[in-house]
Order: structure tokens, then sequence, then C-alpha cells
């Protein structure tokens, strides 16, 4: 299921002409429950901060976002999914989002409390892993 929707991604990102970091970006940006800043977005990723900067550039040159200064610190920036972009992402996706219905309708709500249960234990314990294992010697 991973593979699959990572080649979904990655389709996406081809058809985009985006990097898949920058659709990494783009999910995190889309999911957020308020507007993300670069440095918020930095920690989401585990980015540098000028790889951050860097697809926001990219980003914004694309038409996917758009940065703006709202707070009395002019310091602060916000990160903001541009509606057509958003659009453009949804009709991609919908076809995931419709085989994800269809798939979950064959399943009964117990079986698929069940199934949520190990996803998020899975979850759980992958983030424990460490991103690049110890070398053996």
């Amino acid at each position: 299921m991973n593979g699959e929707i990572n080649r979904m991604t990655h389709g996406f990102a081809v058809n985009q002409q985006l990097h898949p970091t920058d659709v990494s970006a783009l999910a995190a940006i889309l999911d957020a429950p308020s507007p993300l800043t670069p440095g918020a977005l930095r920690e989401h990723l585990g980015l540098t901060s000028g790889a951050v900067t860097a697809c926001l550039d990219r980003l914004e040159r694309a038409g996917h976002i758009r940065r703006a200064r709202e707070s009395a610190d002019r310091r602060v920036v916000h990160v903001y999914y541009e509606p057509s972009a958003r659009t453009v992402a949804r009709d991609y996706f919908m076809p995931l989002a419709e085989a994800t219905a269809r798939a979950r309708a064959r399943f009964g709500e117990g079986e698929l409390t069940t199934v949520l249960r190990f996803l998020a234990a899975m979850n759980e314990e992958l983030v424990e892993i460490p991103p690049v294992p110890p070398t053996r010697r």
C-alpha cells in the first residue's frame, strides 16, 4: 500500500514538475490545522532552513503556495496552499480517495477499528526506528 501511494505521489510530482520533497511539503501545508511557518515546516520535514526556503521558492514559482506576513511581527511568515493548486491536487488524488472508500466499504466498523489500531501501533513503532541504522562493523 505504501509503495502504491508513493507511486501516485511521485507521479503527481512529475506531473507538476516538482521534487518529491515539494509534494511532502504540500501535504504538510494542506493537513496543518492552521497556516504553517517555514520553521514549523522545517521541523515537520526534518530539513535545513535553506532546503525549506528552496522548496517554498519552487512551490511559490509553480503557483502551489503563497507566503504572507500577517502579524504585527513582520518577520513571521505564514504559508498557504493556493486554492487553484488545491483543486489540481484534489483532482489528481481523487482516484486514491475513491479507492479508499471502496476498500473501506468492504469492512465492518469493528474490523475498521482493529485496522486503525494496528496502523496506529505501526506508526508508533516506526517512529522509534532511527532514520539511518547504525553501521555494522
